[in-house]
């Protein structure tokens, strides 16, 4: 990428998660008949949470005060990999998109390992669940991701996210990436209806519950990261589901980009708004539609190349 693209691109990925933040919350506040906070409310909550002093336990460790800011970096890092505008990304190489899910995953380590390190039980079956919840979804985003890069031969987010095609069989692909890539969004983001990021009901609490000992700058780095995975995760769709393909001008790429991320803020705010919560016991069959969508995207690939991958 050139320097005033890469420069566009830490922009958005700073800026995104205080907006795909504040459209979500505005959307589900306009369902509910109110005008809803300002779209970067959450800039002013982070900043009043910075000015603050942590509180810890005295059962924690090292590990508790250090998990906020891996949780953070690992966030930072891999919205470096993704392709905030649609046109590439500071941060590509071969198989970038192992080490992506292993950043993510490095981060939801360090986030309940710290949940594990205050001692509470409560904390510990929030961690639990995330590690499920997790486990469950991780390989139908590899199966996913890999047969998208087999499909568009590349090995790159920035290559296999805008590969298009006129064949059926990579809609079908695109298709089924599009929804193993929804459902892990929404478990990656605790967002319904896997999760409610609004919840105060222990027996259902999950990322919630793992950082209700965090405070202050600690707590503002678990938002902010958190924000990040949400804005890296609606880019990431965008990607696959923007029209336009490396071929077409860059600007009208970025644009057509980035409204439909907030069109993703949307939908995720209206989605929010007018389903419930599954059950935890539903969670784990909810999350085969994503294991569903990456198998119909293999099998159009094997169609497509005739059997030989």
């Amino acid at each position: 990428m050139t320097l005033p693209w890469t420069l566009a691109h830490l922009v958005t990925l700073l800026a995104s998660p205080i907006l795909v933040v504040g459209v979500i919350n505005r959307t589900k506040a306009r369902w509910a008949g109110r005008k809803g906070p300002p779209l970067v409310q959450t800039f002013h909550d982070l900043v009043r949470l910075t000015r603050k002093r942590p509180v810890y336990s005295g059962t924690t460790t090292a590990v508790f005060w250090v998990a906020p800011y891996v949780m953070l970096a690992t966030a930072a890092v891999a919205g470096l990999i993704v392709p905030m505008l649609g046109v590439g990304s500071p941060l590509s190489f071969r198989y970038d998109f192992v080490f992506f899910a292993y950043l993510w995953g490095l981060g939801r380590m360090a986030l309940m390992l710290g949940a594990l390190d205050t001692g509470s039980a409560f904390e510990g079956m929030g961690a639990s669940r995330e590690a499920t919840f997790s486990a469950l979804v991780e390989p139908a985003m590899f199966l996913s991701l890999g047969t998208l890069g087999s499909m568009a031969g590349a090995s790159s987010f920035s290559q296999m996210l805008t590969f298009h095609g006129a064949d059926p069989a990579v809609v079908v692909v695109r298709v089924g990436c599009t929804i193993a890539m929804t459902v892990l969004l929404q478990v990656e983001s605790a967002r319904m209806p896997v999760d409610d990021p609004t919840t105060h009901l222990e027996l259902t609490m999950v990322h919630e519950v793992m950082i209700l000992d965090h405070s202050g700058p600690d707590l503002a780095a678990m938002e902010y990261g958190a924000g990040l995975k949400l804005a890296t995760g609606s880019a990431l769709l965008a990607s696959l589901i923007n029209p336009f393909g490396a071929g077409s001008p860059r600007l009208l790429v970025a644009a057509a980009h980035l409204a439909l991320m907030l069109l993703i803020a949307v939908l995720v705010g209206t989605t929010e708004s007018t389903i419930a919560r599954l059950r935890l016991s539903a969670v784990p069959r909810y999350l085969l539609a994503a294991l569903f969508g990456a198998v119909l995207a293999l099998l159009a690939s094997i169609w497509r190349t005739g059997g030989a991958l």
